[in-house]
């Protein structure tokens, strides 16, 4: 039997490699948290349905690799992409700043009007062990018009305001255009695939050891 939704949501999850893309999916869709996980290689994607205010919402969730040999790849999959949460590590100087790499790579690859939210993941860790300041994720969160949340996959904080919140505003942003909300009510859609190769073939992965 189908699954009755209104409409699905496509939502890419980008960052550098292990700043904790793979928890945040699994973490919200499986409500799971795993202490250790290997890199994912290519594309993966989980699907949740929500109840969006009163509305049921399909999520689909694309965990794409952050890796740099991977990065041609993942930009194959902008394309129909409704919302994108941009990830840091607040433990990784250097992932905050490759965000500006990342923001550049949607701008040149992703739709004009697509929706995007920052997080700076792993928040519960101490003072010594912080690299980047809330302020710092604000302030760029701010001039790039993105809501912005500190988030913990590990304590689950923010995990699912995170996701709301790209939902809504992804709502907002096909109210304003007057998509039609029922275009996809009742549909199972195909698995989406790059050149005939499912994602799932290409989720396959590495020891890399992702730091969650």
């Amino acid at each position: 039997m189908a699954i009755d939704f209104v409409s699905t949501y496509k939502v890419l999850v980008l960052g550098d490699s292990n700043v904790g893309k793979t928890c945040i999916v699994h973490r919200y869709c499986d409500e799971k948290y795993y202490d250790t996980y290997i890199s994912t290689i290519g594309i993966d994607f989980k699907q949740k349905l929500i109840n969006l205010d009163g509305v049921p919402i399909k999520l689909q969730i694309w965990d794409t690799a952050g890796q740099e040999r991977f990065r041609t790849l993942t930009t194959a999959y902008y394309r129909g992409a409704m919302g994108i949460l941009l990830m840091y590590d607040v433990t990784n100087l250097e992932s905050y700043n490759n965000l500006s790499y990342w923001l550049r790579n949607i701008q040149e690859n992703a739709s004009p009007d697509v929706v995007k939210v920052l997080a700076g993941n792993k928040c519960e860790c101490t003072a010594s062990q912080r690299m980047v300041d809330k302020d710092k994720g604000e302030k760029i969160a701010e001039t790039f018009d993105m809501p912005f949340f500190e988030v913990s996959c590990k304590q689950n904080i923010n995990i699912e305001e995170v996701f709301i919140t790209l939902a809504r505003k992804i709502r907002e942003q096909r109210e304003r255009r007057g998509d039609n909300f029922n275009d996809d009510k009742g549909q199972e859609k195909k698995s989406p695939s790059l050149g005939g190769i499912s994602p799932f073939a290409l989720s396959n992965s590495e020891n890399n050891g992702c730091s969650c």
